[in-house]
């Protein structure tokens, strides 16, 4: 059974604060490549950023997955990624039209069930790493939920709950409560 756990979706729709609460009970939680490869961008004066070169930024995010996919391969137990080797594919191929996505993705599964986390309008906010709108979350929500199932994967939509009731809910739907 892989125990490799993606939650995707719409930025600012509240991923890493439920990664927070996962690894709170316990379980495995690798944080969000982009938001690791933003401030390591900023305290170092890079360029890799996805306001500046969105493609070294896809790139970066694409080797940063692979290495903590291969790392979690090692834990035991159930492992939660907050995004991962998937979205950061599909952000190259769409910017670029390099046939990336399924090379990458097949040999790098993750569990069949990809918890996807909806708009959610009252919660977005920017932040020093996040200064993209709501608008282009959205785009990058939709682009995202159509490529899952071509990969074979099951979208799971997450409810509008709070964090501590959509971590039941994710480990409710995974057999893992």
């Amino acid at each position: 059974m892989n125990r490799s756990v993606l939650i995707s979706g719409c930025s600012g729709g509240g991923k890493s604060t439920l990664l927070a609460e996962l690894g709170r009970r316990g379980h495995g939680i690798v944080e969000e490549p982009g938001r690791r490869i933003v401030k390591q961008e900023l305290e170092s004066g890079g360029n890799a950023l996805p306001w500046i070169d969105a493609i070294a930024f896809s790139r970066r995010a694409i080797e940063m997955a692979m290495a903590d996919y291969t790392a979690a391969r090692e834990w035991t137990g159930w492992t939660f990624f907050d995004r991962g080797l998937i979205d950061a594919a599909s952000a190259l191929q769409h910017m670029t039209g390099e046939p990336v996505l399924e090379r990458m993705t097949a040999a790098h599964r993750y569990s069949r069930s990809v918890f996807l986390t909806p708009p959610w309008p009252e919660i977005y906010t920017t932040d020093p790493e996040r200064r993209h709108g709501f608008e282009e979350a959205v785009a990058e929500y939709d682009r995202l939920a159509a490529i899952y199932p071509t990969l074979g994967y099951d979208i799971v939509i997450l409810p509008k709950i709070g964090v501590a009731e959509r971590a039941d809910f994710i480990l409710d739907c995974l057999g893992a409560n």
